[in-house]
């Protein structure tokens, strides 16, 4: 059985945390690097349902996207709903990992994988890392040729099981080169239009950034924050188990999107 410390060097041969942004909060967030582990649950955000699955199902690590905490907190205590969660995994004795930013951002990492779903051409990454080409923040590339905007949308809502998209600009026009910033990915259209795309694929925009999007004629296709990062944390649980062979990973099953879709 491998410890904690032979799973979190496993999970930063599969996203190196250097590439995480300076601002995020990643890497062992709560517990120890001395006790085995045999049980891993990944999942996109640390709620109350996917913590109560962690103690459930006995994992001994959950490996979150988005980081708990993510900011300090002054005290930790069941007044707040994040209190209740860190409480509930830690006197269950699970620990908390998270990749975020360094998963968005690795070779294979999600945008990566939403570049493969979208079936794009002559992938790289919007901004380069210093040491490894491959890798670094976002990704744009090449649409199928003569696909519009419309037909992109449909097709990545179709492959990551959307309920929709919100669309800025005409959906009848050539998607051309595209770019990808996962989950809310909306102060990002300066890099975006820099890389020369026509269309942006992202989670979720505010109102100024999708008017400002429109204004410079760049496409937007925003899937949802949710939908836009939690395919990938079947990949990641998949990928993990795959390094460490006898380790019991799986991606949480009773994690939901918080926005739903009302006709």
């Amino acid at each position: 059985m491998p410890t904690l410390a032979e799973v979190t060097a496993a999970l930063e041969q599969i996203a190196p945390l250097r590439l995480a942004a300076d601002w995020d909060s990643v890497g062992l967030l709560v517990g120890s690097r001395r006790p085995q582990i045999t049980r891993v649950m990944t999942c996109l955000s640390l709620t109350p349902e996917v913590a109560a699955e962690a103690v459930r199902e006995q994992a001994e690590l959950v490996v979150t996207h988005h980081p708990l905490p993510f900011r300090p907190v002054p005290r930790i205590t069941a007044d707040t709903a994040t209190g209740r969660v860190l409480l509930e995994l830690i006197h269950a004795g699970i620990a908390i990992w998270s990749s975020h930013t360094a998963w968005d951002s690795a070779a294979g990492g999600i945008n990566d994988q939403l570049a493969a779903l979208l079936g794009l051409d002559h992938v790289t990454p919007i901004e380069p890392d210093t040491l490894h080409a491959l890798t670094g923040f976002g990704r744009a590339g090449t649409a199928p040729a003569g696909w519009s905007v419309g037909q992109l949308s449909r097709h990545i809502t179709d492959r990551l099981g959307a309920k929709g998209v919100q669309l800025v600009g005409d959906s009848g026009r050539e998607a051309g080169r595209v770019g990808i910033v996962c989950g809310s990915g909306g102060d990002s259209l300066a890099a975006i239009r820099l890389a020369g795309c026509t269309t942006f694929l992202t989670g979720e925009v505010k109102l100024h950034q999708a008017i400002e999007a429109r204004a410079e004629g760049l496409a937007v296709i925003a899937v949802g924050h949710h939908a836009s990062e939690r395919f990938s944390m079947e990949v990641l649980a998949e990928r993990l188990a795959d390094a460490l062979p006898g380790l019991a990973c799986w991606a949480s099953r009773d994690e939901t999107d918080p926005l739903a879709w009302l006709a």
